[in-house]
């Protein structure tokens, strides 16, 4: 090889290690900030002993660390809000939407901070400067009783909420899975046909079904469509075009007044009621909800689908009148609506967590705050009557509670995959609201038979506790 051709191979190498350098400059300098506050970066549970911990709103610990491990003490029960911190897998939840406050410090300028790590490890002790604690909205009880009710079912969800506030009171997914050994669980709950990882409280998209009529009946009596004396006929089917419309087991209410159109849950007459209103008012007040929007919430959480307003003809109208069509929702969605009932008629911002304390100092805090005002006082207060009504009369009988009078609406939504999914919507005391929930029970059948008892069980523990 001549000596020339030397010279050039080594100008080549010179020059890819030049490239390299600057590469490893870019990635260490540039880059690293970006990279370091990623969800996925496991050097979070290589090299944070200090990270802070996450508690209940009472201070129960939910999620800490010890001997360099991460815990989280009530196991599959929270597992969906808290996430997990893996050395292979990275975090989710709570671990990742608030990755920065819980992570310890960065300490490399602070002088005395570096003296501090240098004195203990000479004395051989460990040193490790402490992230934030994370304080949570949630009340262990309600979610124990939750937790414990949506587990009798394989696939099942719930969200409890104040609805004065948005603080959520309890949230949980079945079936669900234990963060404790999540890096060796991994494998087999990635591939489990059941979807353990998924958060169906959050992520669940499901038609609503009829716990939608709470949506149509407020959005038809706040825009004049329909009032309290309006009244249907419901001959257990509606023709609309070429298209027939049926009641669920061709159930037929007959001639009927808007509350008891409402409180035995009549599909054609919400169909009559949502034709009334028209595709523009129905959209726009889908607009006025925030439905299909983004929630503002803490954590990921999916929007609500619905179908472009240039698609809709008649008969997806009528069947999104009643939760079905092209309609889909979360339970946290369907929370939110009852809640917005529960609150005269403003949509309350969802939280989870409720401060970051530092040292011993809040942070941050998270305040009550509006997401919209879709309807007027007027109009909550009619449809809480017509919610009482269903627990009442209607077709939520079985969450009724002693001295206590609750409001309430059933659905039951059909799906092509399988057996309608079991939905209830509540809010207690009715008249002086503190408690709203969302129960949405996979393939079960009947919302009345299988969703509205966990709600009136959850509404008891809830108001039982002093929520």
């Amino acid at each position: 090889m001549t000596n020339r051709a030397i010279r050039d191979l080594s100008a080549f190498f010179v020059l890819l290690f030049g490239v390299l350098a600057v590469r490893q400059a870019y990635i260490q300098i540039a880059a690293a900030p970006q990279i370091a506050t990623r969800p996925a970066n496991p050097r979070h549970a290589l090299l944070d002993p200090g990270r802070g911990r996450i508690l209940a709103t009472d201070g129960t610990v939910l999620a800490q660390t010890v001997a360099g491990k991460r815990v989280y003490p009530l196991g599959a029960e929270l597992a969906h809000p808290l996430g997990y911190v893996s050395v292979r897998y990275g975090t989710s939840g709570i671990e990742a939407s608030f990755d920065r406050a819980l992570s310890s410090p960065d300490l490399s300028g602070d002088a005395q901070a570096q003296i501090d790590r240098i004195v203990a490890t000479l004395r051989g002790a460990s040193y490790a400067a402490q992230g934030a604690d994370v304080v949570t909205t949630i009340v262990p009880s309600i979610q124990a009783r939750l937790f414990e009710l949506l587990s009798q079912y394989p696939r099942a969800a719930g969200v409890v909420l104040d609805p004065s506030t948005g603080a959520v009171l309890a949230l949980a997914s079945v079936p669900s899975y234990d963060p404790n050994d999540f890096d060796a669980a991994f494998p087999s709950l990635s591939q489990n046909p059941a979807s353990p990882l998924l958060d169906r409280a959050l992520d669940g998209l499901y038609p609503p079904g009829s716990g939608f009529k709470i949506f149509t009946a407020a959005s038809a009596l706040d825009s004049d469509t329909v009032t309290m004396d309006s009244h249907f006929e419901d001959p257990g089917y509606l023709v609309i075009g070429n298209f027939t419309l049926h009641d669920n087991e061709s159930e037929a209410t007959g001639y009927a007044d808007l509350t008891t159109a409402f409180a035995l849950s009549s599909n054609v007459d919400f169909a009559q009621i949502a034709l009334k209103m028209g595709v523009a008012t129905f959209y726009e007040y889908l607009a006025r909800w925030g439905i299909g929007d983004s929630l503002d919430f803490q954590l990921p959480a999916e929007r609500g689908r619905i179908p472009p307003e240039t698609s809709v003809v008649p008969g997806e109208l009528a069947q999104m009148a009643f939760g079905q069509g092209a309609l889909l929702m979360t339970p946290l969605q369907m929370a939110l609506i009852g809640a917005t009932i529960a609150n005269g008629g403003d949509e309350p911002r969802p939280f989870i967590v409720r401060e970051v304390v530092r040292d011993g100092v809040p942070q941050s805090i998270s305040e009550a705050s509006t997401l919209a005002s879709p309807v007027s006082p007027e109009t909550a207060a009619k449809v809480t009557r017509m919610m009482v009504a269903v627990v009442q009369r209607g077709t939520g009988t079985p969450a009724a509670l002693a001295h206590v009078t609750v409001a309430g609406k059933t659905g039951t939504a059909t799906n092509p995959l399988g057996r309608s999914h079991a939905w209830f919507v509540a809010f207690a005391p009715a008249q002086r609201p503190r408690v709203a929930v969302a129960i949405v029970v996979e393939n079960a059948g009947y919302g009345a038979t299988y969703a509205a008892p966990i709600a009136r069980e959850v509404l008891r523990t809830a108001l039982e506790s002093g929520t």
